[in-house]
């Protein structure tokens, strides 16, 4: 069976443990879409239980405005809009709320395993200026999960489908589990 980018089978050690941790989450967990026996949904059920937990959490990003869309297996989709108290003094999106909106959803894509991770490195290419009025959309896909470190890109959008900036992040999984409660 395929699950997302990788090959699974019922001895994917990778999956199988965040699978483990979702059935021990109950109901909740799986109550996000999974279907039965499909480890595909099992795994987007899980994703969801983590991005409800870590959004429950993730003050930073309420407070700027920014939502969580989407989530699934090493990936999420988070929006914001670009308001004036988030401009800098060329009256353009100040790059350091940008490059949050990057950060906080490579955040919710590494983590959606269930698997606590951190950011290990990360860079952002901007391409064009975010402005004020502007919503702007990041969608990160993973590219490579190790048993440690991962790699994660971001593309941020605008509204009409302009790319605003490119990131890229490194992870690295640490003790504990989202759904255990924050151990970092």
């Amino acid at each position: 069976r395929w699950c997302g980018r990788w090959r699974c089978s019922s001895g994917c050690s990778l999956h199988d443990a965040a699978v483990d941790r979702q059935e021990g989450a109950g109901d909740e967990a799986r109550a996000f879409g999974s279907q039965e026996g499909d480890h595909v949904g099992d795994l987007g059920g899980l994703a969801e239980a983590v991005g409800r937990a870590m959004y429950e959490r993730d003050a930073a990003s309420q407070m700027l405005g920014i939502r969580l869309d989407a989530i699934g297996p090493g990936r999420a989709r988070m929006t914001m809009q670009v308001r004036p108290d988030m401009c800098n003094g060329h009256g353009i999106g100040h790059g350091g709320i940008i490059f949050t909106l990057a950060d906080s959803t490579f955040a919710y894509a590494c983590n959606s395993f269930d698997l606590n991770a951190v950011a290990l490195g990360c860079s952002i290419d901007f391409m064009a200026a975010g402005r004020e009025g502007d919503t702007l959309t990041a969608v990160g896909e993973m590219r490579q999960q190790g048993s440690r470190t991962g790699l994660y890109d971001i593309t941020i959008t605008n509204q009409d489908g302009q790319t605003i900036a490119l990131f890229r992040g490194k992870s690295y999984r640490i003790k504990g589990n989202v759904l255990g409660g924050p151990e970092a």
